[in-house]
């Protein structure tokens, strides 16, 4: 398992009219990454952001940007991510039938590759790529849309991810991204994730954003040091 937890705020939840702002007070309340949805309003029932707000956010941060490519076809779209700035790009088992060769060309392009699953896809749908990304992302809400709430029922399927990427000695991230907070974040965490995406705990904070991060970090109750992703 990696030796230190992760925590990935989610601009889908922020106000973009501060976007800049918002991504900077992130940074200084001890984000580790920040997370970028990407929806093609085909995959999922939303539309969101393309590569220029991957841009922008490289320029207005130095996190590390984990990209999620929740779109149909991923392999046509990944070269404009990677050239725009993404440290890692996720792309569906659901979303395509050449996975293995996408994960493959995504780490040709020099970015970490992930792999994601919605709630209802079984845990061995990922294992046969275990092998060749650097996060599996498990969906603990039904993609498409912001604000909704944790499925617990998840948490078997990190559970059991987890697990085999211990047994294999790897050091594979296991991401959770849905209505993670700090009332459900400790459960993903027993689970056995070790990165959590979260938007509306965040952004939407009743005391703001710094609140929010401190209150995630307390409930992580993680002792942190700096590294690099």
């Amino acid at each position: 398992m990696p030796s230190r937890l992760l925590i990935a705020p989610s601009i889908l939840s922020a106000d973009f009219a501060r976007l800049g702002e918002l991504i900077r007070e992130a940074e200084q309340n001890g984000a580790d990454w920040l997370h970028i949805d990407v929806m093609d309003g085909h995959f999922v029932p939303n539309l969101t952001m393309g590569p220029v707000v991957v841009e922008a956010c490289k320029r207005a941060s130095r996190l590390y940007l984990d990209v999620h490519l929740m779109v149909e076809n991923p392999e046509l779209h990944i070269e404009a991510f990677a050239a725009a700035g993404a440290g890692g790009l996720t792309i569906h088992v659901e979303a395509g039938p050449n996975l293995h060769r996408t994960l493959q060309v995504i780490r040709g392009l020099g970015c970490k590759a992930g792999v994601a699953i919605n709630p209802g896809t079984p845990a061995e749908a990922v294992q046969p790529v275990l092998g060749i990304v650097d996060l599996v992302l498990l969906m603990t809400v039904n993609p498409g849309h912001s604000g909704q709430s944790f499925l617990p029922e998840v948490l078997d399927k990190v559970r059991r991810i987890r697990a085999w990427l211990d047994a294999a000695g790897s050091v594979t991230h296991v991401q959770v991204d849905g209505g993670i907070g700090a009332e459900t974040a400790p459960l993903a965490r027993a689970a056995g994730a070790d990165v959590f995406v979260a938007g509306n705990a965040l952004f939407k904070h009743p005391q703001g954003l710094a609140a929010g991060m401190a209150a995630l970090h307390a409930a992580l109750a993680e002792q942190r040091s700096d590294s690099t992703a």
